[in-house]
């Protein structure tokens, strides 16, 4: 069986964000055979605009998001919540993965959600507002791969995720569905 590749989108851009830390611990979980990269480079896309996604005009950043998106599997979106909804830098990210509308290259991409917050309600706001953008954008949601964390400021204060056994259990079976669901849209 070939390597299953997923790609990780954290909507934090703090480099030492618990998002990104539960990324890193989802990526320590993957099985045997399944590679998650966590993508980098977010930051650097500039917001979509229909007048610069034209061929001669695409910036090389929004061009490598689509390629690293369209390379995967399936995505893991990691997404804290800003204001009670989805960060601006990763609902940028699905729109310029949408496009162009109906053929973009996250259309039919197995994906899961994953929410982190500080706060108890666990970023649940955001996490709706990231499935309904997906959705709408063509991905095919994986429900059954979600997960929620709250009050993340609390729980991981003193060590990283990855010294969290139930975290790692509950990032290890996300992380399973979601290969589930790849493979399951590979052998249809």
């Amino acid at each position: 069986m070939s390597q299953t590749r997923l790609l990780a989108l954290v909507g934090s851009l703090r480099a030492g964000s618990f998002n990104r830390q539960l990324a890193e611990a989802a990526a320590q979980t993957a099985p045997d055979g399944v590679e998650v990269e966590i993508y980098a480079g977010l930051a650097d896309i500039p917001f979509y605009n229909e007048d610069i996604d034209v061929p001669g005009s695409l910036p090389a950043t929004a061009s490598a998001l689509r390629d690293a998106v369209a390379a995967a599997d399936g995505l893991l979106l990691f997404v804290p919540e800003y204001n009670g909804t989805i960060p601006a830098a990763l609902k940028n990210a699905i729109d310029w993965a949408s496009r162009p509308y109906g053929q973009g290259s996250i259309k039919d991409k197995p994906t899961a959600v994953i929410s982190a917050s500080i706060s108890s309600n666990a970023a649940k706001w955001s996490h709706g507002d990231t499935v309904k953008a997906l959705g709408v954008a063509g991905a095919a949601v994986v429900e059954s791969a979600h997960l929620h964390f709250g009050t993340i400021n609390q729980r991981f204060a003193a060590a990283h995720p990855r010294e969290d056994a139930e975290a790692l259990t509950q990032l290890a079976a996300a992380v399973r569905e979601l290969v589930e669901a790849t493979r399951s849209r590979v052998n249809a």
